[in-house]
């Protein structure tokens, strides 16, 4: 009778561990990991979005040059 509730005990007991420790901290841990994928994707796009960005200034910047020395007159004034 004594082992019936030895082994009743212990059998709560790792119901208890499983149930309110080891699934908890399981579904936390996917969780953060999700978060932290979600939050990777968002700083590389962030990162495509900014050299996107460069890319057109310096394409816009290189127009810019190759206009002003297609022979367009710049007018200066003269210091005495």
């Amino acid at each position: 009778m004594s082992k019936i509730i030895l082994y009743a005990i212990l059998l709560y007991l790792l119901y208890k561990f499983v149930f309110e420790l080891v699934i908890p901290v399981s579904k936390a841990s996917t969780q953060v990991r999700d978060k932290l994928r979600e939050m990777q994707a968002q700083q590389e796009a962030q990162q495509r979005q900014y050299q996107q960005q460069q890319q057109y200034q310096q394409q816009a910047q290189a127009a810019k040059e190759s206009q002003a020395k297609a022979g367009d007159y710049i007018d200066f004034e003269e210091v005495k």
